[in-house]
């Protein structure tokens, strides 16, 4: 009987799950072109939507029983969700720089409720995704609303698309010249590769993980800079 129970409980968590992430995958679709351009202004007049899964988030609580897959693509939704959300509340801005609260900046106010707990957006991607589910190319996923960040990709992460995604993610990111200015012998590279370099270099060098998504095979020796980061907002 126990078993069946927790069947039952399992399988209805699954279709719940599924049917929230839809929701936020539809307005992804409407509001954000392929290339990760956001039209806040449209997002606005959808914005009950959002807070219907924001709700969604504020009530679940990810657990060990869930794949490593399944708890990344759930936070890393989270964390854009929330990221969207602030950008609305404050619309129209500038530039994500430009939230202020309390004299905490954006990733540092506490506001964004999961599982009954409220986080920080630094927690969220340094404390649960960068420490306990380790993946570089989480820096892709999570979305800082700003010219240079990644772009954000338009289509909501599930168990099952997140390590498919993120690839297509990291490669589209790598290979994006006004991001990352690749040739064989320099490369002036995002500032992510700078900020978040352990992060990029468990297992070789920076130069070592370009190539691995890389259109052009970069030497090792090849000279290294960092370019000046755009935070003005990835709006319309």
């Amino acid at each position: 009987m126990k078993k069946t129970v927790l069947f039952i409980i399992t399988i209805f968590t699954i279709i719940q799950v599924n049917a929230q992430t839809s929701i936020f995958n539809d307005l992804l679709q409407t509001h954000v072109s392929d290339d990760g351009v956001v039209d806040y202004k449209s997002f606005k007049s959808d914005e009950v939507k959002l807070d219907n899964y924001i709700a969604y988030l504020a009530k679940t609580a990810p657990n060990n029983s869930w794949s490593e897959n399944k708890q990344k693509a759930f936070w890393i939704n989270a964390y854009n969700a929330y990221t969207i959300k602030l950008i609305l509340e404050n619309y129209p801005i500038k530039s994500i720089m430009d939230i202020k609260k309390e004299g905490k900046t954006a990733w540092k106010i506490p506001f964004a409720k999961v599982g009954g707990k409220i986080y920080t957006l630094d927690y969220i991607e340094h404390e649960v995704l960068r420490k306990k589910l380790f993946d570089p190319k989480i820096h892709v996923g999570v979305n800082c609303a700003s010219g240079s960040c990644p772009k954000l990709g338009n289509i909501a992460f599930t168990e099952e698309n997140v390590e498919a995604e993120l690839t297509k993610l990291m490669k589209a990111f790598v290979n994006n010249s006004m991001r990352n200015k690749i040739s064989k012998k320099k490369v002036q590279i995002s500032e992510i590769f700078n900020w978040f370099k352990a992060d990029f270099t468990k297992n070789g060098s920076v130069v070592d993980y370009l190539n691995k998504y890389s259109n052009t095979e970069i030497n090792p020796n090849a000279k290294i800079s960092y370019l000046k980061y755009d935070w003005s907002l990835n709006g319309k």
